[in-house]
């Protein structure tokens, strides 16, 4: 019996060495310190078109608008809930967008290239250029435009980052540097191929530190042939920021040619800013008269 018993367990040692070996030989071999430049690049490259495929492939490409709507919840500098708000956000891939905030849409930002113009409770106005500067800046860290759009730009280096594990999930990292040095690491399920998160390390002109975003993709559902994370948490050098939580999305749904322009806030507040503006007014002046 002690025999019997020790060769089994002789057996299980070998079979757990013979294992553990090929662990080994495998992290060696996705280890990309020990890759060749070309290789790292090529190997980027794979994780990166098994993610799109994941996405929808083709479909998921040929995305040139989106429209979706749900609440944002936002957080304070201790990382207190603050609030949710209901939202709408338009885009027309790469650099046009509009965010209407309420069910109502009585506050609406639009952008359109370098232009920018909001409209709330007393008009149209024109955004800053420091509004419509952070704006183009956070379209280009947009994950959606750098798969869409901006992987086929020149000098863009991409190169295999090697495995993990993130939220509990094995990973693949793929690192990105843009011309302009922007740094992005995606981490990639090795099962689902699906985005886990995105992390973006750039130049802070407020502080010789580097400054890191961090978004964190969960919930994806099957919406017009592509697969959506409904649940996307950003984080800001190690705080949070907010969390979205999308209801529904659709792509390509067609938008008018004026849909992200100044006639078109001025169109909408016509609709409901300015009865909303007058009620107000009114409210205000029995006020003062019960006063």
């Amino acid at each position: 019996m002690r025999l019997k018993y020790a060769s089994n367990l002789r057996g299980i040692l070998v079979l757990a060495a013979l294992l553990g070996a090929l662990a080994a030989q495998s992290l060696h071999a996705q280890n990309p310190d020990s890759m060749m430049p070309e290789e790292r690049a090529a190997k980027g490259k794979q994780v990166l078109d098994q993610l799109i495929t994941a996405l929808g492939g083709p479909t998921y490409l040929d995305i040139r608008e989106s429209n979706c709507e749900g609440r944002l919840a936002q957080f304070g500098h201790s990382g207190e809930l603050t609030g949710y708000t209901n939202f709408k956000v338009y885009w027309r891939y790469p650099d046009k967008n509009r965010t209407d905030f309420s069910k109502k849409g009585v506050i609406v930002n639009v952008y359109n290239g370098d232009r920018g113009w909001t409209l709330d409770r007393g008009g149209v106005t024109e955004l800053s250029n420091v509004a419509v500067a952070d704006f183009q800046e956070q379209a280009k860290r947009d994950i959606n435009n750098l798969l869409r759009v901006r992987l086929k730009e020149p000098g863009m280096t991409i190169r295999y980052g090697g495995t993990d594990v993130v939220d509990l999930r094995t990973v693949d990292w793929v690192e990105i540097t843009d011309t302009e040095q922007r740094d992005f690491r995606l981490a990639v399920d090795r099962s689902t191929h699906f985005l886990v998160r995105t992390v973006v390390t750039l130049a802070d002109d407020t502080s010789p530190d580097r400054s890191v975003e961090t978004h964190i993709y969960t919930n994806y559902q099957l919406m017009d042939g592509v697969q959506t994370p409904l649940q996307i948490t950003l984080d800001r050098n190690g705080r949070r920021v907010n969390q979205v939580f999308f209801q529904s999305c659709k792509f390509n749904p067609g938008f008018s040619e004026d849909f992200f322009t100044k006639a078109a806030l001025d169109k909408r507040f016509s609709e409901v800013g300015s009865k909303k503006y007058k009620e107000e007014k009114k409210k205000e002046k029995e006020a003062e008269k019960d006063n």
